[in-house]
């Protein structure tokens, strides 16, 4: 059994998720602190992969990284190449994934007592250690169920990433191209081996978002 549609997939979400955590953290506590105007306008820019067809954004992004694009012939020149590559699925699995982090993230900061928050102002505390120390922890239920939902949808992506990457088998293969290609080649077992290691690991992530939302519920009704 070759695993490493398993493998490929699982990495290519960590390294993703990872990026979209802080990206998105880091955008979503800064648009929060904007005007209306503004903050709107930016929503509609950092939640539009969300609501885009896959395939769409997979477009875009060979027409910014193709390797006939200016940008995609700078970097490959210093050794850079996102198509055809595996580590060009952590690029569409991060901008898929991205809204998710944002928006959840985003909400949890509204949600914040921001008077926890003028208190450690008046105590001299920096901002840098409000927000870590005070702020992200009264916050961190909604930030752990988007991490955990930006996750689940980096490991599921497939448009976007057949677009950029392909399916080349040992190389760029995750576990969505694999099931699509060997439905494709009439293999329905081994489809369906990968539609079911694909299920197990979502339903463990749905756990994973209901535990927390049962946590931050108790934690709200005390």
């Amino acid at each position: 059994m070759d695993w490493y549609p398993l493998i490929n997939s699982l990495r290519i979400a960590a390294i993703s998720c990872a990026l979209v955590f802080f990206t998105g953290i880091f955008a979503a506590y800064y648009v929060a602190r904007l005007p209306r105007a503004v903050k709107g306008i930016l929503d509609v820019f950092l939640t539009l992969p969300m609501v885009l067809p896959p395939t769409v954004c997979g477009y875009f992004l060979l027409l910014i990284f193709g390797l006939k694009r200016p940008l995609g012939m700078l970097l490959s020149q210093w050794g850079i190449q996102f198509v055809m590559t595996w580590y060009g699925g952590i690029l569409t699995s991060a901008v898929v994934a991205f809204p998710l982090m944002y928006r959840t993230a985003r909400g949890a900061f509204e949600s914040f007592d921001a008077t926890l928050a003028y208190a450690g102002q008046t105590l001299g505390l920096s901002n840098t250690y409000i927000f870590w120390n005070i702020r992200m922890p009264a916050c961190r239920q909604g930030i752990l169920a988007g991490t955990v939902l930006a996750f689940a949808r980096a490991l599921g992506e497939y448009g976007a990433t057949s677009m950029l990457i392909g399916y080349i088998p040992g190389k760029t293969a995750t576990i969505s191209t694999t099931v699509y290609q060997l439905w494709r080649t009439n293999d329905e077992a081994g489809a369906l081996f990968w539609v079911l290691v694909n299920m197990a690991i979502s339903t463990v992530v749905l756990l994973i978002v209901n535990m927390l939302e049962r946590r931050n519920g108790k934690a709200g009704a005390s």
